[in-house]
């Protein structure tokens, strides 16, 4: 039974088996959605659980609890940072493309780079984008979004490669792509990684790879795009 089905709203609770909505929720589920007493919505607990249920005062349970396995493999996208409200509308085009995993780092040539305050704040920040982009794509996982990582901690993760325009294609062998800044790899860097991974014919800006490479991996992972093995009979 697709979760997207029929029902008006999707909200994450803390508990599936006993649906509580946050105020915020309830908030944006009345004053936004405008849903009425009786309306459907499924709740999910961000971990793969989730139900149909009624809206109301209390939140009736309308459905069993479904349990969906994780998808396989779990797709991660790094990306250097951004200026201004890129970063956010990465990591919420991101979450609605399906990806598992969201880093955001900082390279030789990035020009943003956050002090301790300022990063405790957007990881914050970040992560609530990630939420409101997961309900509003009726995701039963919710997106880890981590803190702001460095390149050296990000280029030894298992199936890690760098965007780059000299790389292959994507493959389901390495599902951590690394999307660099504006300015491009250095030398170092690009020495340094396992893997490249090729994105296209035209330059890219910095989100728009990041989201193009997220794309490229779903839709190998749902089998929606053949792989460069496909066609080589």
């Amino acid at each position: 039974m697709p979760l997207a089905g029929g029902a008006r709203a999707h909200v994450f609770v803390a508990d599936v088996e006993s649906p509580e909505l946050a105020p915020d929720d309830r908030h944006h589920l009345e004053r936004v959605l405008r849903l009425r007493p009786g309306d459907e919505l499924t709740v999910a607990d961000g971990a793969g659980r989730w139900r149909r249920c009624r809206f109301g005062p209390a939140v009736a349970a309308d459905g069993d609890v479904v349990v969906e396995a994780p998808p396989a493999p779990a797709i991660t996208i790094a990306f250097a940072l951004t200026k201004g409200a890129r970063p956010e509308w990465t990591v919420q085009k991101l979450t609605e493309v399906g990806v598992d995993r969201i880093v955001p780092f900082v390279s030789a040539r990035s020009i943003v780079r956050w002090d301790e305050t300022k990063t405790a704040r957007n990881a914050e920040r970040l992560r609530r984008v990630a939420r409101e982009a997961a309900m509003q794509s009726r995701r039963a996982f919710l997106p880890v979004v981590e803190g702001v990582a460095d390149f050296a901690d990000l280029v030894d993760r298992r199936g890690a490669a760098l965007a780059s325009a000299d790389g292959g294609a994507p493959d389901l062998s390495r599902t951590c792509l690394l999307v660099g800044p504006e300015g491009g790899w250095t030398d170092h860097e690009l020495a340094l990684a396992p893997a490249r991974v090729c994105l296209g014919p035209t330059v890219l800006r910095a989100e728009t790879a990041a989201v193009a490479g997220a794309v490229l991996l779903a839709g190998l992972r749902a089998g929606l795009v053949s792989g460069p093995d496909s066609h080589s009979a």
